[in-house]
This record gives C-alpha cells, structure tokens and sequence, in this order.
C-alpha cells in the first residue's frame, strides 16, 4: 500500500469531467498539490456523501492551489451521471482496469453489497514532486476521512 514519503504511481486511465477523456496524473503534477480519493462505488450512500462533502469543500482545494479527483472502478459514464446528479464540478477518475486501484494497494471486496474488486475508501494527497504528502487509508469502507485535517495536508503539500 502507497503511505506518505512514497512516489505516487502514475495513473493512465478514462476521466470523466462531462466528456470521457484520457489521464495521466504526470499530466497534472507541478501545479500545486493534486488530491486523488478513491471510492468504492458510484451512486452508494457513503460514496455520495463523501464526494458530496469534497464539493463542500472544493473552494477551500482550489484556495490552496489544489487539484481534486475522485477514483473508482466504475464506468466514465456512470461517473458522469454520478456527477450530474450530485452537482460535483471535479472530475471523476475510471479505473475499471483497477490499475491505479492496485498501484495504491487499496482494493477491496465488500461481498455484502456485491461490490468486488473496488476501492476501499481512501485519499492520497500528491506534492508537486510526486512524493505522497499524506495519505489516509479507511479501516472500514463506509467511514469518510477527517476533511480538516485533509485540508491541512493539502495546505502543507
């Protein structure tokens, strides 16, 4: 599993941002510090109230010059709607390969609601570098991260 000090892995895969595009996340490295929280899945309640809350808080990323996106293994186009319908204006990383999902070592199984080989919930906050600058790794997958303290991390990448 990536932890802080670590380099991030790249990720090559679809984003959703109204249209379905390519992504590399060495595309947006150098900008100010990019945050990627990955979520087991679109349209669940703990997944919509999390990206619900990091809309809350976009303007407070964007103050410190930072960079949001949302990963799953889900469709670019359920991401889209997924989006749509919960007015997130971040863009939505699809990693239905689970590369990125397994170059973070955080993927998953939660049987219960059929959901396998997703995300488990978690926020990685990456510095200019590529270095990982904080990271946070849920213990269960329906807990959300503390979001002051993710904007600290953010304000100290």
């Amino acid at each position: 599993m990536v932890s802080t000090g670590d380099t991030a892995p790249d990720i090559s895969a679809t984003i959703a941002n109204g249209e379905v595009e390519d992504f590399e996340l060495s595309d947006h490295l150098g900008d100010g510090p990019v945050v990627l929280a990955f979520f087991p899945g679109a349209f669940t309640p703990p997944c919509s109230n999390e990206m619900v809350a990091l809309q809350e808080h976009l303007g407070d990323f964007h103050d410190a010059g930072a960079t949001l996106f949302g990963v799953s293994a889900d469709s670019a186009f359920s991401q889209n709607a997924f989006r749509e319908e919960h007015g997130l204006e971040f863009d939505l990383i699809s990693d239905m390969g689970r590369d990125a999902i397994d170059a973070y070592g955080v993927r998953i199984g939660i049987e219960d609601l059929g959901l396998l080989g997703v995300a488990n919930r978690s926020v990685f906050v990456v510095d200019d570098d590529g270095e990982v600058a904080h990271s946070w790794v849920a213990d269960d997958p329906t807990n959300e991260p503390d979001y002051g303290e993710l904007l600290d991390a953010v304000e100290s990448a």
